[in-house]
């Protein structure tokens, strides 16, 4: 694909008019599909679709081959059982490895429906529906980004839908039966949409209301001076505690006062499957509990992340694809600090990805004499660090976590060094952006954007990129 994409260009979307109705809504987001495909060229599509389907058919022979057990699907129907039977959601253990429910009692009440189904229809329909989930991703992170054209997006999603099953936290999703990809999909739904929605929060809300972690999007969205869409997520998250304790007050009470803080029942910290700053510091320093130490490591990328993530969001005067750059850096923010991130629970490595191929492609089609290969160069690496499946491969059974030498540091801990690398180039991005306009550094009190007065500077539009 070529980059297409105005450099020039502000990123942060205009409130939209009155909405249309909802039916007419509803019609044309079911026609949109088709019409992308009726406009994408004849002979792309048909390659792309090819190479997608022949990806597809290889990962259906490596699945068959490997332990595709889907037991986190197993444990989200015990818990729509638990919630259909009266019986106590978080008493229940499942599978061989007595796993436990660890979400919140409004996200068992969502799991009731796969209680209708058997488990060999469900294992068919839930991957088939992770497939359609990882598509409308695709297509959610390439409207973040602005790239590429409108005619080619069509390609995109295809290629990504069939290779990107291929990309780690992906693969392990559907191993899994997992539902990040559907929370990725509600609060990249949710940020792509125009700030003047006035229902814009409610998806990171309910994503909230499912699963804790998604509530540092509304955190974003508030510093970012979208104050309406963070009381929205937040009113909506309160909504869906309240329908838990209406509905399971018993397990209700118990999530929050007890079984919330019980690490224990989430899985080790030190293990290679958890790809978190937490679960580096307690690799590198071989204990279980690395404690002070490794809170101050993630406070301090809780902080740094959320900075770099609001620097970008303030720099749309200056810098392309400004919004991209800031929701990707408070997801990475997001996986990193939590205290377990299992691998699945980075599929954000898809906009990750598409946002750094757009800046890529946008650099290859520089005139030679002023282009640079850092932007393919950090694609490229980013891409091979979630294909790597690096965590894997170092010896890891039993309590060899705790005993990784030096030179298997690096792969168990693929995800947080590549996270903490994109927040840095994120940074370093924006801070070149702003010198190359001539834009301070920081906006201070009462200073106009651009840090030179006059109207003409406010008309000001960004140079091409450094």
């Amino acid at each position: 694909m070529t980059a297409v994409h105005d450099e020039r260009s502000e990123v942060r979307t205009a409130p939209d008019k009155a909405p249309a109705p909802l039916s007419d809504r509803l019609k044309d987001a079911l026609g949109a599909p088709v019409r992308a495909l009726r406009e994408a060229p004849r002979g792309p599509l048909l390659a792309v679709s090819a190479v997608a389907l022949l990806s597809l058919v290889v990962y259906a022979v490596v699945r068959h081959f490997v332990n595709t057990s889907m037991v986190d699907m197993i444990v989200y129907r015990a818990e729509g059982g638990a919630v259909a039977d009266g019986t106590d959601l978080y008493g229940l253990r499942v599978t061989e490895w007595n796993l436990p429910a660890t979400y919140p009692p409004f996200a068992a009440m969502l799991f009731v429906p796969t209680t209708w189904f058997p488990i060999p229809f469900l294992r068919v329909a839930i991957t088939l529906g992770n497939l359609g989930l990882l598509a409308l991703l695709a297509h959610l992170s390439f409207k973040l980004v602005g790239w590429p054209r409108r005619e080619l997006r069509p390609l995109g999603v295809i290629l990504v839908t069939g290779c990107g099953v291929w990309l780690e936290p992906v693969f392990t999703t559907l191993r899994y039966g997992q539902i990040n990809l559907a929370l990725a999909c509600l609060i990249l739904w949710d940020l792509t949409r125009p700030d003047g929605r006035r229902s814009k929060g409610l998806a990171i809300g309910i994503a909230a209301g499912i699963k804790l972690t998604p509530g540092l999007f509304a955190v974003y969205l508030l510093i970012t001076g979208r104050i309406r869409a963070a009381f929205v997520a937040g009113f909506t998250f309160l909504g869906t505690f309240l329908i838990g304790a209406l509905v399971l007050p018993d397990a209700t009470w118990g999530f929050w006062t007890k079984y919330l803080y019980d690490s224990s029942r989430v899985g080790k910290t030190e293990i290679v499957d958890n790809q978190s700053v937490r679960g580096a510091f307690a690799r590198l320093l071989h204990t279980a509990d690395p404690g002070t130490l490794a809170t101050l490591g993630s406070a301090t990328v809780a902080v740094a992340g959320l900075a770099i993530a609001v620097w970008a969001s303030a720099s749309a005067r200056w810098l392309p694809r400004a919004e991209a750059w800031g929701v990707c850096c408070a997801a990475v923010t997001a996986v990193l600090i939590s205290p377990i991130s299992w691998t699945h629970h980075w599929v954000w490595c898809v906009p990750v990805l598409t946002l750094l191929a757009c800046e890529a492609a946008v650099e290859q089609g520089r005139p030679q004499a002023v282009r640079r290969v850092r932007w393919r160069a950090a694609f490229g690496a980013t891409l091979v660090g979630f294909l790597s499946f690096g965590m894997w491969v170092v010896p890891h059974h039993g309590d060899l976590d705790l005993h990784l030498p030096a030179v298997s540091q690096v792969p168990a801990s693929v995800y947080p060094l590549v996270g903490v690398c994109f927040l840095l180039a994120a940074a370093l991005r924006i801070r070149a952006r702003r010198r190359a306009a001539g834009a301070p550094l920081v906006r201070l009190p009462g200073q106009r954007a651009g840090g030179r007065p006059g109207p003409a500077h406010d008309r000001q539009q960004a140079p091409a990129a450094r």
